[in-house]
């Protein structure tokens, strides 16, 4: 099954899905449609990384070919929902301007508002409007799996799996607030916050969650994972690098958005270790201004370069990437799945800035 067949049965499920909630969200009220509207934008973008995890996972624990297989394709695509929840969330949280090359949700909620004139502030309806759909996105997400055509004994293998990864996002996501409001993080919290905020939950748990629905033995339960979590922390390091380093045109995002959300990344926390006092104290005095300009950015990116912290991180990704590629070769799985997950792997971690 090549990758591109994987993603279109995907694709099909996950729309197919959100068009048959459309007429009972409308029959509310015709006021919905700039919700789904905006939903769909979101949707029309992302690589569906978690879903195709979710599927190989499956494959690897013995699980039908995705066309002979039903319900597989909508329980994987359900985590594109999630994936809509979070990151419709993470946009309100960090004041993002963009996703996907476009408005993040808030900012079209904002436009709409100030376009029609109306009462009260529009930052703040724009924002309050996007934790709705963020909110609806999470509620969706557990009745696509739920209905997704599984049997009920899949279904109630994989549903703890399902209901740990939400949590564990939730929790991720607070940490990664929490620290940056705190400040002056170290490594190793950074890294915390990479495993729960994102490499369990893009990588590890689909990858579980995928096995766990096919009926998979704890061996392959624990060699799936065993290449999912450092790969997955090898997936956020490359996004933290692209986030201050990386193209617009293929971020979606603005550059150097990360350092103006002033987020305590590993790259940021690899400076801090080895920059000069002085050096420390512009990066401090600096991160998080949503006004930094192109000067401002040029700067930051040059002391995080001579630090070394850059390539520190670069090396960091090597290393985990590696420690995923050693755990797929000895995997008891078979050849079309490690195949899959090894090109699942150059595409996780293979973007260079």
């Amino acid at each position: 099954m090549s990758a591109g067949r994987v993603r279109k049965e995907i694709d099909h499920a996950l729309l197919s899905f959100v068009d048959r909630q459309r007429p009972g969200v409308l029959a509310i009220s015709d006021d919905l449609a700039p919700l789904l509207s905006a939903l769909d934008a979101l949707l029309a973008g992302g690589k569906r990384l978690r879903p195709a995890f979710c599927y190989w996972g499956w494959r690897a624990a013995g699980g039908e070919d995705i066309e002979a297989a039903t319900g597989i394709a909508a329980a994987a695509a359900s985590l594109e929902l999630l994936q809509a929840s979070a990151l419709i969330h993470d946009d309100v949280m960090d004041a993002s301007d963009t996703r996907r090359g476009q408005p993040s949700a808030h900012r079209r909620f904002e436009a709409m508002h100030r376009e029609h004139g109306w009462r009260g502030g529009a930052a703040a309806f724009g924002e309050g409007s996007a934790i709705l759909l963020g909110d609806l996105c999470l509620a969706w997400s557990a009745e696509m799996f739920d209905t997704s055509g599984l049997d009920t004994e899949a279904l109630r293998r994989g549903r703890p799996v399902f209901d740990l990864m939400r949590t564990e996002v939730i929790c991720g996501q607070y940490l990664d607030m929490l620290e940056s409001a705190r400040g002056a993080g170290t490594v190793e919290r950074a890294l915390t916050v990479v495993e729960f905020k994102s490499a369990k939950y893009t990588i590890e748990r689909p990858l579980h969650m995928g096995a766990e629905l096919a009926g998979g033995t704890p061996e392959v339960v624990e060699a799936l994972r065993a290449y999912g979590r450092p790969l997955g922390i090898a997936f956020q390091l490359r996004d933290d690098v692209l986030g201050v380093f990386g193209d617009p045109a293929e971020t979606g995002k603005p550059a150097g958005d990360d350092l103006r959300e002033g987020k305590r990344t590993v790259l940021v926390a690899f400076t801090l270790e080895r920059a000069t006092p002085a050096e420390a104290e512009f990066i401090e005095s600096r991160l998080g201004d949503p006004e930094l300009d192109a000067e401002g950015i040029a700067q930051l990116r040059s002391i995080i370069d001579g630090s070394g912290a850059l390539a520190a991180c670069e090396e960091l990704i090597d290393r985990y990437t590696e420690q995923a590629y050693e755990a797929l070769r000895s995997a008891p799985i078979a050849s079309d799945a490690r195949q899959a997950l090894a090109e699942l792997a150059v595409a996780a971690t293979a973007r260079r800035v």
